[in-house]
């Protein structure tokens, strides 16, 4: 499982032009699940995310807190293009992807498993052309991988 994570003042997801997702001050993750990825993939990813520290404590030096110490939000979005692989031609492989449907069934036990924490959760849509406005704020921007936890890199 890969993420992308940005600490954001604020963030909104549009499909067509409608708002599906909104947060104030908090992260946004663009998540892309892996052909190999389970459900213990998903568990470790949403407690590193939520229990990073990626925001300034009282002296602003330091990134000491984290989403749950600032009580923030988080915007997820699906994006399997994170396993687009271009180490050969011009036109990225996907091949390290889990399927749609594998996917969209892990996407959604993330979003379950996130709602466990005391944050506000909003979400893109799954598998949609998605328009995402980011206001980033440090700018701050970290990928994260499930693959160098469990070992399969």
């Amino acid at each position: 499982m890969l993420a992308v994570v940005q600490r954001v003042n604020s963030a909104r997801c549009f499909v067509n032009g409608k708002l599906t997702g909104s947060i104030a001050r908090g992260i946004v993750t663009f998540i892309a699940v892996g052909k190999n990825d389970e459900v213990k993939d998903a568990q470790w990813m949403v407690k590193k995310i939520v229990n990073l520290r990626l925001f300034n404590d009282d002296n602003y030096n330091k990134m000491n807190l984290s989403l749950l110490q600032i009580g923030g939000e988080i915007l997820l979005i699906p994006q399997f293009t994170l396993y687009g692989d271009c180490r050969k031609g011009y036109r990225p492989s996907f091949s390290q992807a889990a399927p749609s449907e594998v996917a969209r069934v892990m996407f959604s036990k993330i979003v379950d498993l996130l709602k466990e924490y005391p944050v506000k959760v909003a979400t893109g849509v799954f598998g949609a052309r998605m328009q995402i406005e980011v206001e980033n704020e440090g700018p701050v921007t970290l990928i994260i991988s499930s693959d160098d936890k469990f070992g399969r890199i």
